[in-house]
């Protein structure tokens, strides 16, 4: 349920007409990329949704369902680009022609003229997609859109989407995609976008919500929340200095620069007024609520790293999650080698031991499937291990399952369609001797395959699986360069070579959130440890650099619950291991808004300047 858009809708239906730049800015370039997909020029979809929200401020009343927002939003895209273009298919052709002749005079030049091009050879590269996948390659790289997103705008599962996605980049050459990606980021809505939507609907009155009624779909504790946040202007309106009117800390309070600052909404457990117990700073101490976030319930920034429980001991282990909780399996800290089991609760910020695996080793690789993990391979000096044994969470119980063919630690493991390919390690424990053997384990005939091997051996690579196919990165090898990045098709048991890694490395961590995959720490060319996390996105071949994990580590290994990642255990040098846990907050928490929900947190007289 989207409450946080049911919040800003009362704030707008009471009377707070800037409170509807926090839809603006989260909507726009959905609604853009919806536009230009119905009438392939960037003038028009901008014309579009400028159209569009200010329609649905006037109509704001109308709507019924207030956490249907987005799709009623959508729908008046829809509904107007249709209308524009039966209009323009009425238009006299002397007007056309007028019209084209003030354009060309308006854009005489040799740039104009290069745009053009690039522009129509956008329009031809995906006319030759069908209609649906030039919809959600538009709606993806035009309007940053995930899948999730794009199926709730066009009525189809998140699953066919990711498909549809994959299908169409497939058809497309690197070039081509690289042009669209290009041109998009260029013609995006500008930061000033929202602030002439706000001014525009100054002089449009609306009809206000009854205060004894609540729409469809919004709970009693919502209703109060929405009292709380409008009790008074002076919680919302920040005045031309950049302070809230009303603040009683004006002294705390900080001038924001002009552009969209994005900010998490709807985090009850963050408000003090809502919640009686403090998060943890970046040190350990009681964090202290931002003026500005908690009125806003706000929780902490997307992209900060904090400070969680330590495990019982140090060491470098094997993580994965299943059900919300997360299971260190296995590791050693250089002082043995353990088959301990500690399961993680990350609401509770604790750790429980659980049953012991049968064979102790380190660096095995785990993954789940069906609910039960399976943990690969490893290492207990001198013995590289080929061992397989399924755990059950809920039983708290140890199976052994059949041997993998090739022993192996380093290796890395991955789930594709109900099964797991295990992936290139080394297997000689007297010396450093990658191998590039993947073999596939069926668990329903408890059966290992042979499969094509990668197009190099690698070691301490790590992987993870997007949309049925298995990204491997990173990894060592003699005179490897460690940033290599190849994916792996199970259907087709075949590699293809993808852009390269930013940092090469390797004993590092991947960790997949919405379709994208976070490279962690590990150990550069010169084997240090380092802190640096960079994202995959396997839909555009692009890297991004995120903020450095406070602890520099290497042989740390990380899971995600609810959009945050948990980075857990590793070393810094041949003596010491970490038990330290770092959380990363991604942005995309279940609790929290997704990508399309970074809310500006301010506008109007600071974009004025």
């Amino acid at each position: 349920m989207r409450t946080e858009d049911g919040q800003i809708i009362s704030k707008c239906l009471n009377g707070d007409k800037a409170a509807f730049g926090f839809l603006v800015d989260k909507y726009k370039a959905s609604v853009f990329a919806l536009a230009y997909y119905r009438l392939r020029n960037f003038e028009d979809a901008e014309d579009i949704t400028q159209e569009v929200l200010t329609e649905a401020y006037q109509r704001l009343h109308t709507l019924r369902r207030w956490d249907s927002f987005s799709v009623w939003l959508y729908s008046i895209t829809s509904n107007m680009c249709k209308e524009f273009l039966r209009s323009k298919s009425r238009r006299m052709d002397r007007e056309f022609i007028a019209d084209q002749e003030i354009n060309i005079m308006r854009n005489n030049s040799l740039n104009s003229y290069h745009e053009n091009k690039v522009f129509e050879s956008l329009r031809e590269a995906l006319d030759t997609l069908p209609d649906i996948y030039q919809q959600v390659l538009t709606l993806y790289y035009l309007g940053g859109m995930n899948s999730e997103e794009i199926a709730q705008a066009i009525g189809i599962s998140p699953a066919a989407i990711r498909q549809r996605i994959s299908r169409a980049r497939s058809q497309l050459k690197e070039e081509v995609l690289a042009m669209m990606g290009d041109t998009f980021d260029q013609n995006k809505l500008s930061a000033s976008f929202t602030f002439r939507i706000v001014e525009a609907i100054k002089q449009v009155r609306v009809q206000p919500v009854s205060p004894k009624a609540l729409p469809w779909g919004m709970s009693l504790a919502t209703g109060i929340i929405i009292s709380f946040l409008t009790l008074g202007q002076h919680f919302n309106i920040i005045n031309p200095t950049g302070m809230m009117r009303g603040s009683p800390l004006p002294s705390m309070t900080k001038v924001l620069k002009v552009g969209e600052i994005p900010v998490d909404v709807v985090k009850t457990s963050n408000v003090p007024i809502l919640s009686s117990k403090m998060g943890k700073g970046k040190s350990g101490e009681p964090k202290q609520p931002n003026m500005q976030n908690t009125l806003l319930m706000a929780p902490q920034a997307e992209g900060e790293w904090a400070k969680k429980n330590d495990m019982p001991m140090g060491k470098y282990c094997s993580v994965c999650e299943v059900n919300g909780k997360i299971y260190a399996i296995g590791g050693s800290n250089w002082n043995g080698v353990f088959s301990t089991v500690e399961e993680y609760d990350p609401v509770k910020d604790v750790w429980i031991k659980k049953a012991d695996m049968p064979t102790a080793r380190y660096c095995l690789s785990v993954c789940v499937l069906n609910g039960k993990i399976y943990a690969i391979g490893g290492i207990a000096d001198p013995v590289v291990f080929s061992a397989v044994e399924e755990y059950n969470p809920i039983t708290d119980e140890w199976t052994k399952k059949a041997n993998m063919p090739t022993p192996r630690y380093g290796l890395c493991a991955s789930v594709v369609n109900g099964k797991i390919y295990a992936i290139g390690g080394a297997n000689d424990p007297n010396k450093f001797w990658p191998i590039q053997a993947v073999e596939e384990y069926d668990p329903a005939s408890d059966v290992w395959t042979k499969k094509a091997d990668m197009s190099k051996g690698r070691a301490f690579a790590d992987s993870s699986a997007v949309a049925d196919k298995i990204y491997v990165i990173g990894g060592a090898n003699v005179g490897f360069d460690c940033s290599l990045v190849e994916e792996y098709d199970p259907t087709a048991d075949k590699w293809i070579q993808k852009k390269d890694m930013p940092t090469g490395r390797y004993q590092l961590s991947t960790c997949l959130v919405d379709g994208k995959i976070y490279a962690i720490g590990g150990r550069d060319l010169v084997d240090a440890p380092i802190s640096n996390v960079e994202v995959y996105d396997p839909l555009t071949d692009k890297w991004t650099k995120k903020d450095n994990m406070p602890t520099k580590r290497y042989l740390l290994s990380s899971a995600s619950v609810n959009g945050n990642i948990y980075a857990i255990g590793g070393a810094q040098n041949v003596n010491t291991a970490l038990s330290v846990v770092e959380e990363y907050d991604t942005g995309h928490s279940g609790e929290s808004v997704n990508s399309k929900g970074k809310l500006p947190t301010t506008w109007g007289a600071e974009k004025k300047k």
